[in-house]
């Protein structure tokens, strides 16, 4: 992970004012979406209009976020257009793919994109891509994160959308091993509701304190909330620069092992300190 994804802002690229409401809007990236938030019917007019909004949120001076395109998925008949049209875009930093249930799902879209830059995110939302996890996050060097998605998981094995963390455990457990393992970012999929209320805050919590990268959010009012629960304080960058500048001397000096404040320092231990300065955006 190079680069923090606290908060992740997913707009519609149906609208046009919500889209670029989002483009401009202070967070660590935005996901256009083309699948769930555009109507059947809305396709066509929403890929046609991704090319503008790119353009004009990739020439914001003030933009603060990356940018991603959540295309539809790949049994259905829009992804080949959707990707078709990414090819031709300048400036992304990634795709979503969503419904991802394989290896073969991220090898087939990182097969399609030519520039090197743009990585993919793989959301796995049914419970075949829980089961297949592992190899989906090791597929592909191009995959760089993937993200639970709740909404349709919950609705294919009968779990209530009101249902508390606590009970996701296993699912996330088995997501955040899989992709600490292939060395990708592991991301929250959004909270059903657009408010950021007690039960919001507590979800948010939840994950960060399990050792999630980031959250999706649906609303720009969640996007304080997010980015402070993943955003490190100063003593713990403090503490992660000392550790590292520490392995670092002792490298140096050819010594094999070094403490600090009590603690004996190791590669796992850089590990987390480096973690914790990719969240507070200093990598």
């Amino acid at each position: 992970m190079s680069r923090p994804r606290r908060a992740v802002l997913v707009a519609p690229v149906s609208s046009e004012r919500m889209a670029r409401r989002a483009l401009s809007t202070v967070v660590d990236e935005v996901v256009l979406d083309l699948e769930d938030a555009v109507t059947p019917a809305g396709k066509d007019e929403a890929r046609a209009a991704l090319a503008g909004l790119v353009s004009a949120g990739i020439a914001d001076p003030h933009r603060s976020a990356t940018i991603n395109i959540r295309v539809n998925a790949r049994t259905t008949r829009w992804h080949d257009d959707d990707m078709s049209t990414v090819g031709s875009l300048r400036g992304l930093s990634g795709v979503v793919v969503p419904k991802v249930e394989s290896a073969d799902d991220v090898l087939a879209v990182a097969a399609r994109l030519d520039d090197p830059d743009i990585g993919v995110t793989a959301l796995v939302e049914t419970a075949r891509g829980i089961e297949n996890v592992g190899a989906i996050c090791a597929a592909s060097p191009r995959l760089d994160a993937v993200v639970i998605g709740y909404a349709d998981l919950g609705a294919e094995i009968g779990r209530s959308p009101t249902a508390p963390p606590e009970v996701w455990l296993r699912v996330q457990d088995s997501v955040l091993l899989a992709a600490r393992a292939a060395g990708v970012a592991v991301i929250d999929g959004p909270y059903l509701g657009v408010t950021d209320d007690g039960d919001f805050r507590r979800s948010t919590a939840w994950v960060r304190d399990l050792g999630f990268d980031g959250k999706w959010v649906i609303h720009p009012a969640q996007i304080a909330t997010v980015t402070a629960a993943f955003t490190p304080d100063d003593d713990a960058v403090s503490r992660a620069e000392r550790v590292l500048a520490a392995l670092a001397d002792s490298e140096g000096v050819g010594a094999g092992a070094v403490a600090m404040d009590g603690m004996m320092l190791d590669e796992a231990v850089a590990v987390a300190a480096r973690r914790v300065l990719t969240r507070a955006g200093r990598s």
